[in-house]
């Protein structure tokens, strides 16, 4: 599941649990954004206003940090013209807690974490108890090899002259 919210002139692709950064907001805590379009986890897409009217996007105020320094120099020769200037963009980093879906909107049940597997001391995964194959080995793709370059072409050889005609070198 995800939604396309607006915040800053721009649009963002946000699922739940995210970090992004968005242009400056002045603003603590949680924010909520109206998406502009959401797709549930079923596939279905929700993009009419009536639709999306209940559904929220909920993140949280991580922090502020700075884009890149852009320095602007403008010169003209022989003129004595010369301008500086420099700028440094202030953005906000937002966590998005939860995405509160439309009515008719559906949500899977979040997957059961399943345990790491046991290793061995050889480093290799060891067989499940009670299963009949042991762990499978994978192998690694051999490498790439480079394929020769083709020599390199020489300049022809000059045609040779008909046996009994001589040329203009040999008299």
């Amino acid at each position: 599941m995800y939604a396309i919210i607006r915040t800053g002139g721009k649009q963002a692709k946000v699922r739940e649990g995210d970090v992004i950064d968005v242009e400056h907001l002045r603003a603590e805590g949680e924010i909520g954004f109206t998406p502009l379009l959401l797709v549930d986890d079923a596939g279905t897409v929700f993009s009419h206003r009536e639709a999306l009217k209940d559904a929220r996007v909920i993140a949280r105020v991580m922090g502020e940090t700075a884009g890149p320094k852009v320095d602007l120099f403008k010169y003209k020769a022989k003129t004595g013209y010369r301008r500086h200037q420099g700028h440094r963009q202030r953005y906000t980093t937002l966590e998005v807690i939860r995405i509160d879906l439309p009515e008719g909107a559906k949500r899977n049940a979040p997957e059961a974490k399943t345990e790491p597997v046991a290793s061995t001391a050889a480093g290799e995964p060891a067989a499940a108890a009670g299963s009949p194959k042991p762990a499978a080995k994978v192998a690694k793709p051999a490498p790439k090899t480079k394929i020769p370059a083709e020599a390199p072409k020489t300049r022809a050889a000059a045609p040779k002259a008909p046996a009994g005609k001589k040329t203009k070198k040999e008299s």
